[in-house]
C-alpha cells in the first residue's frame, strides 16, 4: 500500500510541476462554464433602435418612451428619413427602426387602425425574430393602457408591419454561412501551420532546413503558403454551396470577399505561427490550437450567440478575436452587399492584428534559434 501511495504521490507531484497541464485541469473548468453561463444565450437586451417619426404626437412619443424603457431596446437616434435609416443599418448603428406614419394620434382615436412600421436587421434571423415580438408585445400592451381610457368612441387598432431587411425569408444560412468561413479558415491555416512547424522540431528536421541556403523566414512562407492556397479553395467551395445549394445570395463584389478572406487566412497563418513557438510537440499544438481557438469562434465572434446580449468583460475579450471582425465584414459585404468604405474598420483591425502576430512570432522564432 505505501509503494502505491507513494506511486500516486508522485504523479501529483509530475502534474503540480507542469504548469500548462494544470491550467487545463482547473483553469479549463472555469473558463468554460463561465463562457456557457454567460455568452450562450438568445435573449437580446439593449439593442439599439432608431425612431423615425412623421407623426410626432403624444402617442408616438409615449410607444417610443415605453419601448426605451424596457430592457430590450436602446434608444440610438432619431432620424427623418429612410435613407438616414438604411444609413444606419449598413454602419450596424442600429438593429432596428421603428417608423410611426403621419397623424399617428389622429388616426387612433378616430378608430382607424394605424399602422408602426417595423424595420429589423435580418441577417441574424434570430435576433431579428425576437426584436420583433419584443415590439408587438410593447404595442400591445399600449394598446391594452389605452381602451379604458377612451369612454365615449371606441379607439382604433395599433397594427405592426414587419419588414425584415436583408435576408426577409429569415433563412437561418444567412447567418451562419459567414460563420462557418470563419471557423474553417482559422482552423485549417492557424492548426495545420502550428502542427506542421512543431512536427518538424519534434522529428529534428526543422535544424536541418534552418541550416539550408534559405533564410528561415522564406522556409516559414514555404510552410505556410500550401494552407493558404488550400483555405483560399476552400473558401470557393463554401461561396458555390451556399450560392447554389443554400440560395444565400452574394450581394457584394466576389473580389473584396475573397480579399478580405485572404487577410484572415494570412491571419490564421500568423496566429498557427504563434502557437508553434510556444508548444513543442503536435498534441500539444492541436490541442492549443483546438482550445484557444475553436471556443472563442464558436462563442465570441457572433458566429452563434450575438456579442451585444454578453456582460461588458466578454464583450471586451471578443473584441481581440479575429472571427468576429471577419465575420461582421464577410456578413455585411456578402448579405448586405457593401463595399470596401464601409468595412474598413473591420479590415484595419484585422490587419493590425496580423502586423502584432507576425512581429510575436518573428521575435520567439529567433529567441528560439539562438
Amino acid at each position: 500500500m505505501k509503494q502505491f501511495l507513494s506511486f500516486v504521490r508522485k504523479e501529483f507531484f509530475h502534474i503540480f510541476r507542469d504548469t500548462r497541464t494544470m491550467l487545463i485541469l482547473l483553469g479549463m473548468p472555469i473558463a468554460l462554464i463561465i463562457l456557457f453561463g454567460f455568452a450562450i444565450t438568445t435573449e437580446v437586451k439593449e439593442v439599439p433602435i432608431a425612431v423615425l417619426d412623421y407623426s410626432k404626437d403624444e402617442a408616438t412619443q409615449k410607444i417610443t418612451d415605453q419601448l426605451i424603457a424596457s430592457e430590450y431596446f436602446k434608444y440610438h437616434s432619431s432620424v427623418n428619413t429612410y435613407e438616414e435609416a438604411q444609413t444606419l443599418f449598413k454602419r450596424n448603428k442600429v438593429r432596428m427602426v421603428v417608423v410611426f406614419p403621419p397623424q399617428f394620434a389622429g388616426d387612433l382615436l378616430k378608430g382607424s387602425n394605424p399602422q408602426i412600421q417595423l424595420l429589423a436587421d435580418a441577417t441574424d434571423p434570430n435576433e431579428a425574430t425576437s426584436l420583433v415580438n419584443y415590439a408587438n408585445i410593447i404595442i400591445r400592451t399600449y394598446q391594452q393602457e389605452l381602451m379604458p381610457a377612451q369612454n365615449q368612441t371606441q379607439p382604433g387598432q395599433v397594427q405592426a408591419d414587419v419588414k425584415l431587411l436583408y435576408n426577409p425569408q429569415m433563412k437561418g444560412s444567412y447567418n451562419f454561412v459567414p460563420g462557418v468561413m470563419g471557423l474553417i479558415l482559422i482552423l485549417i491555416c492557424a492548426m495545420m501551420t502550428s502542427v506542421g512547424i512543431v512536427k518538424e522540431k519534434e522529428m529534428g528536421t526543422m535544424e536541418v532546413l534552418l541550416v539550408s541556403p534559405l533564410k528561415p523566414i522564406y522556409i516559414i512562407l514555404a510552410k505556410a503558403v500550401p494552407y493558404l492556397l488550400l483555405s483560399m479553395a476552400n473558401v470557393v467551395s463554401i461561396l458555390l454551396l451556399s450560392y447554389f445549394l443554400l440560395d444565400v445570395p452574394i450581394n457584394g463584389s466576389i473580389i473584396l470577399l475573397l480579399s478580405i478572406s485572404v487577410i484572415y487566412a494570412l491571419l490564421s497563418l500568423s496566429l498557427g505561427l504563434l502557437i508553434s513557438t510556444i508548444t513543442e510537440t503536435q498534441q500539444a499544438a492541436m490541442l492549443v490550437s483546438g482550445v484557444a481557438l475553436m471556443l472563442p469562434v464558436m462563442l465570441l465572434s457572433g458566429m452563434i450567440f450575438p456579442i451585444e446580449n454578453m456582460p461588458l468583460i466578454l464583450q471586451g475579450i471578443a473584441n481581440i478575436v479575429p472571427a468576429k471582425w471577419y465575420i461582421l465584414a464577410i456578413r455585411d459585404v456578402m448579405i448586405k452587399g457593401l463595399g470596401w468604405i464601409d468595412v474598413w474598420q473591420e479590415v484595419s483591425v484585422l490587419l493590425l492584428m496580423i502586423v502584432v502576430l507576425v512581429g510575436l512570432s518573428v521575435k520567439r522564432f529567433k529567441i528560439r534559434l539562438e
